[in-house]
């Protein structure tokens, strides 16, 4: 009987995961896109991930320290709220979610959700990854969706393309032009 109880509660998680978390299909974000869309864009390190249950399904929450501020006003340390994760025994996963390991470096486009937390904007779309090399100690940026199959709606075909191996000086003068083209929309 207990073990049947077991069973009972553990497939009653599993659907409730299953339906709180839909498929993911991302379609392909210009920088000027992604700028428009985010309320903030800052170069992050990830001081620590931490995954949880919350309202019958698994988020991560992530805690960044901000080291360049692109755009908006962000306080020197922010937290980002994304779906999926690994809670106890288990594990959801969902498409398209970046996640963050302690001492990561990335710039992210952060969006404010109706609560008030931040979410990256477009996933996997808005995570640009700084890796260096420890010969030459030179930086690049490589978004994260370039090795993610993404839908282009102009093409209605799937592509793995993005920004690749890009020094973070030419990247950010990239980001500063989108930042000021979307600003310019706006006016």
């Amino acid at each position: 009987m207990r073990t049947r109880m077991q069973v009972l509660l553990m497939a009653a998680a599993m659907l409730s995961i299953a339906t709180a978390i839909r498929p993911t299909t991302l379609a392909r974000m210009s920088l000027d896109q992604l700028a428009a869309a985010a309320d903030a864009v800052a170069r992050v390190r990830c001081d620590s991930a931490e995954s949880r249950w919350e309202n019958g399904a698994i988020w991560t929450v992530t805690t960044f320290d901000v080291v360049e501020s692109m755009k908006g006003s962000l306080p020197p340390q922010v937290t980002v709220r994304l779906p999926g994760g690994r809670a106890g025994h288990l594990t959801a996963a969902v498409d398209g979610t970046p996640r963050f390991n302690a001492g990561d470096e990335a710039v992210v486009f952060l969006e404010r959700s109706r609560a008030g937390e931040f979410s990256v904007a477009g996933w996997v779309e808005g995570t640009f990854r700084i890796t260096r090399d420890p010969r030459t100690l030179r930086e690049t940026v490589t978004q994260d969706s370039s090795t993610f199959a993404v839908f282009d709606p102009a093409t209605r075909v799937f592509r793995t393309e993005g920004v690749r191996r890009i020094p973070v000086e030419q990247f950010r003068g990239r980001v500063a032009a989108a930042i000021a083209r979307a600003q310019e929309k706006t006016r």
